[in-house]
């Protein structure tokens, strides 16, 4: 048979070609064994390495099977159902199965409320299985998040803390509806933004009247709205409302003590860009119940208080995020060929995953310092003095920063896979849904000026220069990039940087923190590497990949290659 032949028959027969030279998906990997980075900075922070209970979650986040999970809770999205088919009421959120499971997991870790019961370390342990388990799903880590920041809250009203907490620390999943005294463990969310108003909660228009008092306080009836309501399923929320004397915030649960529906009705879903697992919601107050939490008018106050620990889960999801882009695009690059050699050998493409993998971990650097800032400070180890100042500083700055590079570095991890990496298929491009999700935690609880703006604020929490100079002091002297911007700072930190600049000031506090970090807790040539584009004045800050060729870049990407790391 001639080779025209051949071809003939190869078409007739339906044969064209055989796949190759395509990547395997990264599955199996033991993703906290191969975060040679995030184990380091650990280790700095008290908390060891070889911790077992993270191990066991890294390897968890990394199998086949919540891999599957994750997919399956992202391509089927929840459905909501006002009523039933008699017509009533009913309010409920429908979600797969696999939702379910995750959140089964991610509660039975701990990552909710469970630190708040929990001895000294348990704010930063539980920060790192919070960026592990957003590589896996970051949809899921809403309710959670709300839960962990709001946990506190209830201590300002003793009996619903001795109702509410237990069963917010437990480590026990119950989607059920039922009243929480019928169940082991619940979630708690949040409801502040208002149509009107946005981050400007003081223009909320819902309202509380009073109505009573019995068995868990004085309580009020709500009516008004909330335009985004995350995980309406949550067994309670906090709410904002307008008394007469003022903006306070109240426990609306979903079911009242009776075993009545409250009286909450969730209008619709939002249809977002990404975050497809995670229902959020706009809802009406029909003359809800709610029980006053804190002091009337000091609404505003307790919410700032829980908003700084969901910006700590901001900065923790996004450098999650962050590393598991890298991981994919390290593994793809070493795995895909093009001229002559795989990807991962090529020149500019050693520059690229350098690059990224230096910024993965400063992000990771950055956020988990400030999760030992919480730690610290709740465990009155440092309860008034430079941790204080540091949580006041570095919440909004490792918001602001960590999360504002994650859209643009997924975008350049995106990239490293080509066209591959932006299909989504079903639920099988995790990187495409990686960089739709990136973008969210910039918004979150806080656009960027908000951020810049809660900066400059801080800066009257105290000693401020000096708390940054004694937070910058280990690294002083190592290199001259990061000599010239320490110096500078005390000047713009005491009042020199008005609104205009804030953006510019947190980003470089945020940078020479990262600086420091890396100095106490990474080898040299992360430091290095990092002061040498990042620290050197010019626009260093663009395009990934443009790391001089000083740099370690083969040493940079071992370090960061999830697979290679883990042995």
């Amino acid at each position: 048979m001639t080779p025209s032949q051949e071809l003939v028959q190869g078409h007739v027969s339906g044969l064209t070609h055989e796949v190759t030279n395509q990547s395997a998906p990264l599955v199996g990997a033991n993703l906290y064994r191969g975060h040679r980075a995030l184990r380091d900075a650990l280790a700095f922070h008290g908390v060891a390495a070889d911790d077992a209970a993270l191990d066991v979650l890294g390897a968890e986040v990394g199998s086949a099977e919540m891999q599957s999970h994750a997919r399956l809770a992202h391509v089927h999205p929840p459905v909501l159902h006002t009523h039933d088919r008699q017509g009533r009421r009913i309010d409920e959120v429908e979600f797969h199965p696999s939702y379910h499971r995750l959140m089964e997991r991610v509660i039975g870790h701990g990552l909710h409320g469970a630190p708040w019961a929990g001895g000294p370390g348990a704010h930063v342990r539980r920060a790192a299985g919070f960026m592990l388990f957003t590589e896996l799903e970051p949809s899921v880590m809403c309710p959670v998040s709300m839960s962990y920041a709001a946990t506190p809250a209830l201590k300002a009203h003793p009996v619903l803390h001795a109702l509410w907490s237990p069963r917010l620390t437990a480590a026990t999943y119950d989607p059920s509806a039922r009243p929480v005294a019928d169940k082991r463990g619940v979630t708690l969310g949040m409801g502040m933004t208002e149509k009107q108003g946005g981050s400007d909660v003081r223009a909320n228009t819902t309202r509380a009247l009073p109505d009573g008092a019995d068995a868990w306080g004085e309580r009020y009836l709500i009516t008004g709205h909330k335009w985004f309501f995350s995980a309406p399923m949550s067994d309670a929320h906090l709410v904002l409302a307008q008394t007469g004397g003022g903006l306070s915030c109240f426990l609306v649960p979903r079911w009242l003590p009776d075993g009545t529906r409250n009286r909450v009705e969730v209008q619709r879903l939002k249809d977002k860009l990404g975050n497809h697992a995670n229902a959020s919601s706009e809802v009406e107050f029909r003359e809800a119940f709610g029980w006053r939490v804190g002091d009337e008018g000091r609404g505003v106050t307790q919410i700032l208080a829980m908003g700084a620990l969901t910006r700590l889960d901001c900065a923790l999801g996004t450098a999650g995020l962050m590393r598991q882009a890298l991981s994919i695009a390290i593994h793809h690059t070493s795995q895909r060929s093009a001229f002559g050699r795989p990807l991962i050998d090529q020149p500019l493409m050693k520059n690229v995953l350098a690059d990224l993998a230096l910024e993965s971990e400063a992000a990771t650097a950055l956020a988990l310092r400030v999760a030992r800032t919480v730690d610290r400070t709740e465990h009155r180890q440092d309860a008034t003095g430079h941790e204080a100042i540091m949580r006041r500083v570095l919440t909004p700055v490792a918001k602001f920063w960590v999360c504002k590079r994650g859209s643009h570095f997924a975008q350049e991890a995106m990239e490293c896979l080509g066209g591959n990496g932006y299909v989504e298929e079903q639920g099988e491009g995790v990187m495409a849904r990686i960089y739709r999700e990136m973008p969210l935690n910039s918004i979150w609880e806080g656009a960027g000026n908000i951020m810049a703006i809660d900066l400059l604020r801080s800066l009257r929490a105290g000693p401020v220069a000096d708390a940054l100079a004694a937070e910058l002091a280990p690294a002083l002297g190592a290199h001259p990039h990061f000599d010239r911007l320490a110096q500078g700072l005390p000047a713009r930190l005491d009042g020199l940087t008005d609104e205009i600049e804030a953006r510019v000031l947190a980003r470089d506090v945020a940078l020479a923190v990262q600086a420091a970090l890396l100095r106490q807790h990474a080898p040299e040539f992360v430091f290095e590497a990092f002061c040498a584009s990042r620290l050197n004045g010019g626009d260093s800050l663009g395009a990934f990949g443009s790391l001089p060729r000083s740099c370690a870049f083969d040493a940079l990407i071992d370090r960061a290659n999830p697979i290679s790391s883990s042995s």
